[in-house]
C-alpha cells in the first residue's frame, strides 16, 4: 500500500489546498480588475469566525480606493512600496482597536465582568495588537480563498499614517495590505521554507 503524502492527509482538497498556500505568492503587481464591497464583505464573513482572545475581535479595515484617498498614504510609503500601492486596486489599512474591550459585553456575554478585566490601557493593547495580529493572518488567507492575492508592507510610517488616517487615539495601525487579481508574476522564484523537521518538536515527558 502507498503511503498516504501529506496533501492526502489535509480535509481540504489538492487544488484549494495549493489557492490558499502552495501556489499563493505575496503580490506585488495587480491587474485592473477592481475589487468589490461585496468581495471585501464576503471575505470578512469567512474569516471573523477565526479565534482571538476573549472573542474581542479587535482589527479594524479602513479600505483606500480612490485615487485621492490613495495620494494621502503614499507620502507615508517606503520608496518601494509606493509604485505597487498606487497602482493596486484596493489598498487596507490594519489597525486594533485598543478600546475593543468595550463590544465584550455582547461579543463575551457569558463573562459580564470582562469589560472590566481590561480597564488598564497598556494590557488592552498588548491584547488587541496581538488578536488583531491573528486576524490579520486569517484575512490574508480569506483574499486567496476568494481568488484574489494580497500584497502586506510593513515598509511605511506608522505613526504619518496614523495621524493622517485613524488620529482618534482608538486605533494602532499594524500593517498595510494591497488586494486585487494579481497580474502574471515576473519576480523570483518562491524562497525556501523550514520542514516539519525543522519547526516541530515533540516533548515526551
Amino acid at each position: 500500500m502507498t503511503a498516504p503524502t501529506t496533501s492526502d492527509l489535509l480535509a481540504l482538497d489538492r487544488a484549494a489546498q495549493d489557492l490558499l498556500f502552495r501556489a499563493a505568492r505575496t503580490a506585488e503587481a495587480f491587474t485592473d480588475e477592481p475589487v468589490t464591497d461585496a468581495q471585501v464583505a464576503a471575505i470578512h464573513d469567512l474569516i471573523r469566525y477565526g479565534p482571538t482572545a476573549y472573542n474581542g475581535q479587535p482589527l479594524r479595515v479602513l479600505l483606500l480606493r480612490s485615487p485621492e484617498s490613495r495620494a494621502r498614504l503614499l507620502p507615508h510609503l517606503s520608496s518601494a512600496n509606493r509604485a505597487r500601492t498606487a497602482s493596486a486596486p484596493l489598498t487596507a489599512i490594519l489597525a486594533a482597536d485598543v478600546d475593543f474591550h468595550e463590544r465584550l459585553p455582547e461579543l463575551y456575554p457569558h463573562r459580564p465582568q470582562a469589560r472590566e478585566w481590561l480597564t488598564d490601557r497598556a494590557a488592552r493593547v498588548e491584547q488587541a495588537r496581538f488578536s488583531a495580529t491573528l486576524q490579520i493572518g486569517y484575512l490574508i488567507v480569506g483574499v486567496r480563498a476568494a481568488g484574489l492575492a494580497a500584497g502586506p508592507m510593513a515598509g511605511f510610517d506608522v505613526a504619518g499614517v496614523q495621524r493622517e488616517f485613524l488620529p482618534d487615539g482608538r486605533h494602532e495601525v499594524l500593517l498595510l495590505l494591497n488586494l486585487g487579481h494579481p497580474a502574471a508574476h515576473t519576480g523570483p522564484a518562491r524562497l525556501p521554507r523550514l520542514d516539519a523537521g525543522d519547526v516541530i518538536r515533540t516533548l515526551d515527558c
